[in-house]
This record gives C-alpha cells, structure tokens and sequence, in this order.
C-alpha cells in the first residue's frame, strides 16, 4: 500500500526539532508523496527547498489567517514565483488560500479580494487550487462557479450541498484527523456517503490530531503535546475504510488516484 498526504505544513516551527526524523516516518510508513503548502510570502523558499530536499510536493499561496499581515505586494511576489517556479514539477498547486470565517477579528472583505485574486493567478498559470474552508463554504463558491479552476478542498466540513456543489466543480474533499472522531458526526457522514472518487486524505501536520494523540487543554498547559504528523496517515485512513466498508488496500489506491486527479502534477512525480 502506498499513501499520499495532500496537506502538511512540514516547515512548521513544531517539526525544528526532529523534522528529518519525521519523514523517516513517513517513508516507513509507506507514503510515497506528501504535499507541502505554504501559508505566506514568508515561507516560500522553505516550502519549496524542503520540497525538493524530501523528494515531496508543494504549493505556493497567502493563507486567509495570514491576509491581515499581507500586502498587497506580496500578490505581486506571489504572481512573480509561481511563473519563476511553473517548470518545477514538484509545484503542484497555487495555496493554501481561501476564506475562514471562524477566527472572529479577521478582515473578510480583504480575504475574499485575496483569495479572488489567488483563484485568478492559478487560473493564469494552469494550477489547482488547494483551498481552505471553514464556515466560508458559500462565499468560497460563489467565486469558484465564476472563475474556473478545481483542486482540493482541505479539511472540509461544510454541508452535504456545499460538499455536491465542490464535486461538481472539479473538487476533492480532504479527510484528515477529525474524521477519526466518533463526535464529528457531519464529517463522518460526509467521508461515507460523497462519491468515492471525491476524497483524498491529508493530516494537515502538525494541526487536527487524531483522537489517539488529542490532548485537553488542561493536558496541554501540563505539557503534554499532540502533535500531528504524516506517518499518522494510514491510522487514519484505516478510520475511512470502516465508514466505506473498504480493505486498507482499496483506500489507499482510491485516495491515491483521487490525489493525482486533483493535482496531476502528482501523477508525473509518481512516474
């Protein structure tokens, strides 16, 4: 079996420590192909030098929890390095952006210019998009029916409408760590019942553990940690075969061949 992680944040601060360590991991863990995006101007050569050092995957993009600091310049950056890099194959896709409304404070009507924008740049180079979505499902969309580029909506947990209207529109859906617990209902509901050829896996690392490494916030301020990482994929996906009723091989090749449809870079990286 071979896995692939549509979405982690490699470069994170809480993988200084041991960051060659976890790829190891990975690599035992049988994952062929893991996905690295950038959240801001900041960490576009990190993303892309790790990339290339791991044999992995990336994306270029302004995050929506990062639109608050940006410029408007750094969409001038950002249009300039994703044609600088569009020969890269490791470059996969044009993100992570998107809208979140869940942190209260944000300034949406500068996320929705930003992800507008983004959606139009990777619509320029030919790339899929990887998207974030939370409770922001509606205006995400509202965009995508009038600019035409598919992708991967990450960690999505929207409505069963929301989910038909993204599949509809050429999009994967990523499951990851919340899936595996009981509670999650809606999002357990959405892993079972979308077409099987809409969902890829991903673990957003280090974010959204598993049930089996969640802390408390009283275990957390005890120092305990609950770090996410890629080895953990297969755990999870194990999660996703019991609510299709598929053998571990069978999700493994369908969420493989999901990822390489969304992002088709992949598929050449795989050759």
């Amino acid at each position: 079996m071979v896995w692939i992680d549509t979405h982690c944040h490699l470069d994170a601060p809480e993988f200084d420590a041991d960051r060659d360590q976890v790829v190891q991991r990975a690599h035992d863990a049988a994952l062929a192909q893991i996905v690295l995006p950038a959240v801001a101007v900041h960490n576009f050569d990190a993303v892309r030098a790790l990339a290339h050092q791991h044999g992995f995957a990336y994306a270029l993009g302004i995050h929506p929890l990062c639109v608050d600091e940006a410029q408007d310049t750094h969409l001038q950056t950002l249009r300039a390095a994703l044609h600088t890099q569009r020969g890269d194959p490791r470059l996969v896709a044009v993100g992570e952006i998107g809208i979140d409304h869940f942190v209260r404070g944000l300034d949406r009507a500068k996320q929705e210019r930003f992800y507008e924008a983004q959606l139009e740049l990777a619509r320029e180079v030919e790339l899929p998009v990887i998207v974030h979505v939370r409770r922001s499902a509606d205006t995400l969309l509202k965009h995508l029916r009038r600019i035409s580029v598919r992708g991967i909506a990450h960690a999505f947990n929207g409505s069963e409408q929301q989910a038909e209207v993204f599949v509809r529109l050429g999009f994967k859906l990523g499951f990851g760590g919340a899936m595996t617990f009981d509670r999650a209902l809606q999002i357990r509901r959405l892993a079972r019942t979308v077409p099987s050829d809409a969902i890829v896996l991903e673990t957003d690392s280090p974010d959204i553990p598993p049930h089996w490494l969640y802390r408390t916030a009283a275990q957390r301020a005890a120092g305990e940690t609950s770090r996410n990482e890629p080895a953990q994929l297969p755990r999870i996906a194990q999660t996703l075969a019991e609510l299709r009723g598929w053998t571990l091989a069978q999700t493994a090749d369908i969420t493989r061949a999901n990822a390489h449809a969304a992002l088709p870079r992949l598929a050449a990286l795989a050759d």
